[in-house]
């Protein structure tokens, strides 16, 4: 039984190119997550360790566990499975090509972009008709973000199970970010994972304040309208540093993401992005056109996802800061107690 799985989960159909053209390929809109959501379930369906579910919201939770051991602390990797597109109105009696469009991208834009024709889905959405591009330096489709946040929790996950890491990790695909974040809204006001557990944000952002596309992933201090828990970024940062994994470390404020919203509700909560060229499908020129991605940041960050939820930290890093406050002032008592003796 064991070898028969071991084969199933080496076969070639389940390298990350494949996940990649997968996902990548399924159209999605805010509301309309709908065929994202059940090929990322079909690629986890019978992964060993792993189990789906879904909230009320219709977010898709997923918990890779193996063994009783965790990292420390326990990471919930989050992305979003919705991406700029055209939903049919809910209101009056729209006709076969009445659209409303959903998602950050400018008005002109929109109606410049619809002359170049639309892909319309089995569904009640349309989206931009770009092909999925997957070479072994770039990737490109009609909607990168957040996909490929979806696509490295993915393969995170299927690697974990291949190199049967014991370790316990959770993740969340979430519906309509793109609208404010209301899915990552529901999941933290109806938190499943634990007082202790932290979520990591994967997002795919604009690359500004120096963070370069090929650099390799970015930790985020934060995002536009957040600063983000500073251990959980010494964590994330100390885990490149040993393992050798390049990685940046800024500031991403052109956007905001998920972390912000969980973080909200008083989760601890941080963030990684992959550079991401075209952001919302508006080139330099501001004319739609597909979205992509450097594949050697996006391989860097499954390096560090996989290398992070395997690792056990002294809480959720090596020392708070009230700690490395406190160890000096007890170390330096004596010159503290010597120096102000002599102020007048």
């Amino acid at each position: 039984m064991f070898g028969k799985i071991a084969l199933v989960w080496h076969m070639p159909a389940l390298n990350l190119n494949s996940i990649l053209k997968r996902l990548l390929k399924q159209p999605t809109a805010p509301f309309h997550e709908y065929h994202v959501r059940a090929e990322i379930e079909s690629l986890l369906k019978g992964c060993p360790h792993v189990k789906l579910k879904r909230d009320k919201f219709g977010n898709l939770l997923a918990t890779y566990k193996n063994g009783k051991a965790k990292s420390k602390p326990t990471w919930v990797l989050g992305a979003h499975m919705d991406h700029p597109g055209f939903v049919k109105p809910t209101t009056g009696s729209p006709k076969r090509d009445d659209w409303d469009f959903l998602g950050g991208v400018g008005q002109a834009e929109i109606e410049a972009g619809v002359k170049r024709g639309l892909r319309k889905a089995k569904g009640q959405m349309a989206t931009w008709n770009f092909p999925v591009e997957v070479t072994n330096s770039r990737i490109e489709a009609a909607a990168c973000d957040d996909l490929i946040g979806c696509a490295a929790i993915v393969m995170t996950f299927l690697e974990l199970s291949r190199l049967d890491i014991p370790t316990t990790v959770h993740a969340a695909f979430t519906r309509a970010e793109e609208v404010g974040w209301l899915g990552a809204w529901h999941l933290a006001q109806n938190w499943p994972f634990g007082p202790d557990s932290v979520f990591l944000s994967l997002e795919t952002s604009r690359p500004v304040n120096g963070a370069v596309m090929g650099g390799g992933p970015v930790i985020r201090v934060g995002d536009r309208v957040s600063i983000f828990d500073n251990e959980a970024v010494a964590v994330l940062m100390r885990t490149a540093q040993e393992q050798g994994i390049r990685v940046q470390r800024c500031l991403l404020d052109a956007g905001a993401c998920e972390a912000t919203a969980v973080q909200a509700a008083g989760i601890r909560s941080a963030g990684i992005s992959i550079l991401l060229g075209n952001y919302h499908n508006m080139n330099p020129s501001r004319q739609i056109a597909p979205e992509w991605v450097m594949m050697d940041d996006l391989q860097s960050m499954i390096e560090l996802l996989k290398a992070l939820v395997a690792t056990k930290h002294d809480g959720i890093g090596e020392r708070t800061i009230r700690e490395r406050v406190e160890m000096c002032m007890t170390d330096h008592d004596a010159q503290l107690k010597a120096g102000t003796k002599l102020f007048k």
